[in-house]
């Protein structure tokens, strides 16, 4: 059997150093987790990882719980220098290698707990100078080694060891812890024990053990052993997962009664009456002054009355939690234990399923000053039996918790607790309150009030004015005005407040928890309405991110402290975190703390009177350049074309419809300046429209033909528009004559009359020579303004007749310009 062992650990010991060679290399690939957050914190639980994964080496806490990882090698965690707490729990580790932690200088927590460590190495700790804690529990190990595994964790403050397999402590096995502030056994099957082997360690704070195996066994010596060496009269003791069934079960109990201890509790146990009676007798007159029971399973029937004449005078407070009678209808009254009933100051029974507590046992408490009947099935009528109807028997009462029960009438509480005058904390939370009455009558020396968790819609003057610290969270309140001048703490969290309650309300108010909300926003006003306020919580609300909610959160996010800046320095104590943007849609789910706001949006009216100015100037700009540019000449001129072609299109229309050849009324329409007139009237007219004979010089004389002339200021028909009778004589007329000069270039209506005309001209209805210019005084192409493109297209590319300034060269002149009119050469005789 002994070589089957030895060939085990042998095979054992190689595969673990292939392993360790394997992970030591640096070329193999490993996992990676980069779930970190700002504050360099390592969440990889439940990440499945089957080896230790990289992280960043800057990390601070590496969490790698509830993986599948089966060991440690010498490379997995090098370079994590600046690292503080580091947790294997629950994975599958059985081997680590010695140096493996070589590298964490700065580890302050390790946890190993709930994984395969068979045995520990003191190698693994030896440079874990700054460890303050380490959990080694439910590891299948049998014992501590035979070298002193923490021998070099001088700072340790925290340990916890043991498991189902741990069955021998010896006397050295805690070499080197000298003071914990906190240690924990798990030694249920504890076997072997050596006197002293925890004696060591003080100061030493609470101590908690699981010894069922050696009490369930009436081991005494070996629970008497453990309990001697860590039992102080200032350290707590848990005892964890013992059944208490006979007399021999509680004699180990004699050495923390001579060790003057002062407070032990009893953690999922069984107990029956025999137990608790010699229980009762161990401990007398034992300076025991805190007896806690969490998870008792009570087998007998309460029939304590042999122990009455022990005395129990020094217990203070009981504390009774997760009560089962397993028989609770033969279970008898209290009345009988007067002798443990009266001395007690702090009563705690909670979740036991107490329907009421008879008002014989209340008068029984006369020491009592705090009770908690928390979490039971206390109605409106077994309280008043509880508190005696009212009438104040529990005197000395000072603070009094009912939360958690089936109350729900408000007045008869305040009815029930208005004589307890010595009453400065009340919890009704937690139950069925839907409503107050207007006025109600409390203690006036009630300083504390619980209603949180209740079905609140309002609230009345029913609250006392002498509340100090008032909390209302978690009920369906929208509003609250009433004025509570003594109040110091206000908590309206888990409501459905739009905006913060005036502050005038709560002159002495200093700490303020307005938590999950409707709120929107708030601002400086609102706070500084709070004369003295120094707490602020007020995030996880459906904040609207507005430049003037974001600009002022800023402002109190900047510095370390997160305080406001406002007169009283108010501190947003819940952190930036928890203030997040809910609206506009963009900005959802953004901490305020990170939101950077662009011009645009928070100077809307600024910028839009700038834009607008822009703008503006730029349409001045532009119609000043589109002016300079003779633009709205262009589009005056297109818009009258158009209109006027459309009046032509109508005319040829009709004339078409009625088969009639378009009407030439004129030889020519003439064109001219007012200033010109003159020389039209007495020259152009006269000599066109009634001809001279030709001179005596002439060969052949004879009297030219007649033409007829269109003249605007004698043939346009009156009541017209200018441009249709401008397109109606250039429509019946075969010329048109334009008497350029420089008033025709100057006059405001003959410009006016050219923009019009010279569409027609020269869209291509009109013949190639239908215009004929005459200038009466020399007159250049550049003097023709640049908007009149075809003309002066047309005086480069036409010959144009000249006015002569010679008398004697008229005559060639009318006749170059009757023949330009008919389209035809007159021969000289």
């Amino acid at each position: 059997m002994g070589l089957q062992t030895n060939l085990y650990f042998i095979l054992l010991f190689v595969l673990l150093s292939l392993s360790w060679g394997q992970g030591s290399d640096p070329d193999g690939e490993r996992s990676s987790c980069d779930h970190c957050d700002l504050q360099l914190s390592c969440n990889c639980s439940y990440g499945g990882f089957t080896s230790v994964p990289t992280v960043t080496d800057r990390a601070l806490t590496l969490d790698l719980s509830f993986n599948n990882i089966s060991m440690v090698t010498v490379n997995d965690l090098t370079g994590h220098a600046r690292l503080r707490a580091l947790s294997l729990h629950g994975n599958r580790i059985a081997a680590i290698h010695p140096s493996a932690f070589d590298s964490l200088w700065s580890l302050e927590e390790l946890d190993l707990s709930d994984n395969q460590l068979t045995a520990l190495n003191h190698k693994w700790f030896s440079k874990l100078g700054a460890l303050q804690s380490l959990n080694l529990l439910n590891n299948p190990y049998s014992c501590l080694g035979s070298h002193p595994v923490f021998q070099s964790l001088v700072r340790l403050r925290r340990l916890w060891f043991g498991g189902p397999a741990l069955e021998e402590l010896k006397r050295g096995d805690l070499s080197g812890v000298t003071q914990l502030d906190e240690l924990t056994v798990h030694a249920n099957n504890l076997a072997s024990y050596e006197s002293g082997a925890l004696g060591d360690i003080w100061p030493l704070g609470r101590v908690t053990l699981r010894l069922h195996g050696p009490f369930l066994r009436y081991d005494t010596d070996v629970a008497s052993a453990v309990l001697g060496d860590v039992t102080y009269p200032e350290t707590p003791i848990v005892l964890e997962d013992l059944h208490l069934i006979t007399n021999e079960s509680v004699q180990s109990f004699r050495e923390t009664a001579r060790r003057r201890i002062r407070s032990i509790s009893f953690h999922n146990f069984s107990v029956s009456d025999e137990a608790i009676v010699n229980f009762l007798m161990v401990i007398d007159r034992a300076p025991v002054t805190t007896l806690i029971m969490d998870g008792v399973t009570l087998t007998g029937e309460g029939r304590w009355e042999p122990a009455s004449w022990t005395d129990q005078k020094n217990i203070d407070e009981f504390f009774i939690r997760n009560v089962v009678v397993l028989d609770v209808f033969k279970f008898v009254s209290f009345l009988e234990l007067r002798f443990l009933l009266q001395y007690p100051r702090k009563v705690s029974v909670i979740n036991s399923q107490v329907f009421v507590m008879p008002c014989n046992t209340s008068h029984l408490l006369s020491s009592l000053q705090y009770l908690d009947l928390s979490d039971n099935l206390l109605t409106d009528m077994t309280l008043a039996e509880t508190l005696c109807n009212g009438d104040g028997t529990l005197k000395d009462l000072r603070v009094l918790n009912i939360s958690g029960n089936a109350l729900k009438s408000f007045s008869m509480v305040s009815h029930l607790v208005e004589k307890l005058s010595k009453l400065t904390h009340l919890d009704i939370s937690r139950n069925g309150y839907s409503s107050m009455p207007q006025g109600c009558s409390w203690p006036t020396t009630l300083r504390y009030l619980n209603i949180s968790r209740a079905k609140l819609t309002t609230t009345t003057p029913c609250l006392p004015a002498t509340l100090e610290v008032l909390d209302l969270s978690n009920n369906d309140l929208k509003s609250f005005f009433l004025i509570l001048p003594a109040l110091r703490e206000l908590h309206l969290s888990g409501n459905k407040f739009l905006r913060l309650p005036p502050g005038w309300l709560f002159p002495s108010l200093q700490t303020l928890t307005i938590q999950s909300n409707t709120l929107n926003m708030f601002d400086r006003s609102d706070v500084q309405s709070y004369k003295r306020l120094q707490s602020l919580q007020a995030g996880q609300n459906k904040f609207v991110c507005s430049c003037d909610f974001v600009a002022f959160l800023q402002s109190g996010l900047k510095g370390g402290g997160h305080a406001l800046l406002t007169d009283g320095d108010v501190h947003l104590t819940d952190g930036g975190e928890s203030y997040v943007c809910d609206s506009p849609l963009y900005l959802q789910g953004e901490p305020v703390g990170r939101v950077r706001l662009s011009v645009v949006e928070c100077h809307q009216v600024l910028f839009v009177s700038v834009i607008c100015g822009m703008v503006l100037f730029a349409a001045v700009l532009v119609c000043v350049l589109l002016w300079r540019l003779h633009a709205f000449w262009y589009l005056k001129m297109t818009w009258a074309w158009l209109r006027a072609k459309r009046s032509s299109r109508r005319r040829r229309r009709y004339r078409d419809g009625a088969g009639s050849e378009p009407l030439l009324s004129y030889d020519a329409f003439v064109s001219y300046s007012e200033r010109d007139a003159s020389w039209v009237e007495n020259f152009l007219v006269p000599e066109l429209e009634d001809p001279r004979h030709n001179d005596g010089n002439s060969v052949n004389p004879r009297t030219p033909r007649p033409l007829t002339l269109c003249l605007h200021k004698r043939d346009f028909l009156p009541g017209h528009w200018i441009v249709d009778n401008i397109m109606s004589a250039m429509e019946r007329s075969r010329r048109t004559v334009f008497v350029l000069s420089e008033n025709f270039v100057q006059s405001d209506w003959c410009r006016y009359e050219l923009d019009f005309s010279h569409f027609w001209l020269f869209d291509g209805n009109s013949g190639g020579d239908a215009a004929i210019l005459i200038l009466l005084e020399p007159l250049s192409k550049n003097d023709i303004p640049k908007r009149f493109c075809k003309l002066r297209k047309l005086m480069s590319s036409t010959t144009y007749l000249e006015w002569p300034q010679e008398e004697e060269r008229s005559g060639e002149f009318w006749r170059s310009l009757r023949n330009a009119l008919r389209g035809e050469e007159e021969e000289d005789d």
